[in-house]
């Protein structure tokens, strides 16, 4: 039942729009193809991703007060429980806003997967719709030299560093808001949570472009295409997030 929904909301549409992308760009470049289809994937996400880079924004904003009122009712939890659902709602913040968007994504994520890796397969042509045409088979050369049906190492060294830029941008407006609390409060003692929560950054600044660089030379580099593109969006993305919130911070002083 799960299977047959999946299929038919998500994989089957999906499928089609890359097969049909396919067929009507010029020299059928399979390439630019998967570029197009996770232009337009990304865009019909931009509000939900939006929403999520946002929310993580407004809870590094607030994560300070978070660990004080933590450390502060540690011994109580139904206290801690009940201020800090107090805390939130006077701040108009939902801890779980930037998680659901990402929730939402993963199924589409799965459909864009299978899809690429049936096209590169050439096979599962019988799901298509009547109105597309079965190209038959898919050439899996990108601009002539990277053929997307194999593995590239240079494709995957791209992909961690752009992961490594995003990371960072993250990490960056991490401890900027660190900074801005400790300038507050300059008279309080170094807090030992925060001290993980720096080192738990700095792991993940470098485990994700790691994570990712082994994910582009185990899989078909049509899937690291696929990423390299989104990560360049979400980068795009989070910059233009993140100086709006610079500009209104200036503005507010």
């Amino acid at each position: 039942m799960l299977t047959t929904i999946f299929n038919e909301i998500l994989y089957r549409p999906i499928f089609n729009v890359l097969v049909y992308l396919y067929n009507i760009i010029p020299g059928q470049d399979f390439g630019i193809a998967i570029i197009v289809l996770t232009l337009l994937v990304r865009f019909v996400l931009y509000p939900l991703s939006k929403k999520s880079i946002e929310s993580q924004k407004a809870m590094q904003k607030f994560q300070p007060k978070i660990k004080e009122l933590q450390e502060k009712y540690k011994g109580n939890k139904e206290k801690q429980a009940k201020v800090m659902m107090e805390f939130y709602r006077e701040n108009k913040i939902n801890p779980l806003s930037g998680c659901l968007p990402l929730l939402i994504q993963l199924p589409i994520l799965f459909a864009l997967y299978y899809a690429f890796m049936n096209g590169l397969k050439s096979n599962g042509f019988d799901i298509l719709y009547p109105f597309i045409e079965d190209p038959g088979h898919i050439n899996t050369m990108f601009l002539g030299i990277i053929d997307l049906s194999k593995r590239c190492i240079p494709l995957a060294l791209l992909a961690g560093g752009l992961q490594y830029i995003q990371t960072k941008m993250i990490f960056i407006g991490k401890k900027e808001d660190e900074k801005n609390h400790k300038k507050k409060k300059s008279k309080d003692p170094q807090n030992p949570l925060q001290d993980m929560g720096s080192m738990m950054n700095k792991q993940m600044l470098y485990m994700m472009p790691m994570i990712t660089v082994i994910f582009g030379i185990t899989f078909p580099s049509g899937l690291v295409v696929y990423w390299v593109v989104t990560t360049l969006f979400a980068i795009g993305q989070q910059y233009l997030v993140l100086k709006k919130d610079k500009v209104q911070e200036q503005t507010e002083k």
